[in-house]
């Protein structure tokens, strides 16, 4: 018996988009009101460290990786080296990802997504960790196969096209990514999604880099005004439909049926449950900022702001990110908070490089919401 690379049509594909009409108008109508809510805030930048570090663990976990968001958190905090080569190669992955969000806006900003910017961020996504010398940012130029860990092509779930084929495969991609024609850009995402996973236009990273454009790609399109719609908690959620509404497109002459809503009802979810988070954090922000008085102190409005934008730090950490740089009015700050409750002491045991938390963000963001939206 042989097995054969898969041949994978071209784009567009033919479809019939009128049984998703519903969905299409719920999916926009979410990411509308999640844009205008953090366009609102006075700094989007209180969320989006949080939220970037969110959808990087979220995607890493899809391929396995066991870190969490709260150890992402403090690894970012330590002053120690040899705390962060413990995990090194879970954390270097989410660190990666959160500098190819930035890098992509960035790039974004001059020009749009094509070989050579989804080539470079691939690029840094692999950089020092797993998948490093497996040519990070360039086209696979042999066969590969996708199924468990260590299984022969025979038990493969899926062969992706042959290696010449890539491409030409990839460019027609770029090209329908950027065509005007297309009836509706959530659905455009959809079907580019599908296609660059089938595609698996390189060795390793492909599940990384192809979520992480999602965002990058609605922003492009103007549906967002930073790339922070992330779809990754909604794929890990649901991983197997993830998976097997992708495999459906590929098997299936209706599979379509199946991808295009699953992933409008992941853009749609994560829209909405993004925004109860934007609500909450600013609800939280604005009770908190009207205590500032009671701490005395010129310095609490600087503080306040970037635990908020840290909300797992050290007093060194913290010195840096507020700009306060007497080590005195740090430290008394941080015990006028911990005296308020707002922040625990999370290393009691410690007397030096200890480590704190602010609880009441973390709980908002790396809650799951899912039973409410359900």
């Amino acid at each position: 018996m042989t097995y054969e690379p898969f041949n994978l049509p071209p784009l567009p594909p033919h479809l019939n988009i009128e049984p998703h009409f519903k969905l299409i108008v719920e999916a926009r109508d979410a990411v509308s009101r999640y844009d205008e809510a953090v366009k609102r805030l006075p700094n989007p930048m209180i969320i989006r460290h949080a939220f970037e570090t969110k959808e990087a663990v979220s995607s890493s976990a899809i391929e396995g990786t066991q870190t969490t968001f709260e150890d992402v958190l403090m690894f970012d905090a330590s002053e120690h080296q040899a705390e962060k080569t413990e995990i090194d190669k879970d954390y270097r992955e989410v660190v990666n990802y959160r500098k190819a969000i930035n890098l992509g806006q960035e790039i974004l900003s001059s020009r749009p997504l094509g070989e050579n910017e989804i080539k470079t961020l691939h690029r840094v996504l692999l950089d020092s960790s797993r998948g490093r010398n497996r040519a990070p940012g360039e086209f696979r130029r042999s066969q590969v196969h996708l199924g468990r860990p260590g299984a022969s092509i025979e038990e493969a779930s899926f062969i992706p096209p042959a290696a010449p084929s890539v491409p030409q495969l990839f460019s027609n991609l770029i090209a329908y990514m950027q065509d005007p024609t297309q009836p509706d850009l959530l659905v455009q995402a959809a079907v580019a999604h599908y296609q660059f996973e089938s595609i698996h236009p390189f060795y390793d990273g492909n599940g990384r880099t192809g979520r992480l454009i999602i965002p990058l790609y609605l922003y492009e399109k103007g549906l967002t005004a930073y790339p922070n719609l992330y779809v990754s908690e909604f794929f890990e959620k649901y991983k197997k439909e993830y998976y097997a509404t992708l495999n459906a497109v590929r098997f299936d002459e209706n599979g379509w049926g199946a991808w295009i809503p699953f992933f409008l009802r992941a853009i749609r979810t994560q829209a909405r449950l993004s925004l109860q988070r934007v609500s909450q954090i600013e609800q939280l922000r604005t009770d908190l900022f009207a205590t500032l008085p009671s701490y005395g102190s010129r310095y609490a409005s600087n503080f306040l702001q970037a635990i908020f934008c840290t909300p797992i730090f050290t007093a060194n950490s913290i010195s840096a990110r507020s700009n306060i740089e007497n080590k005195g009015t740090v430290n008394n700050l941080i015990d006028k908070f911990l005296a308020a409750g707002v922040i625990a002491d999370k290393t009691p045991q410690k007397t030096r490089n200890k480590r704190y938390h602010f609880m009441q963000l973390l709980e908002i963001i790396d809650s799951d919401l899912y039973a409410s939206e359900d």
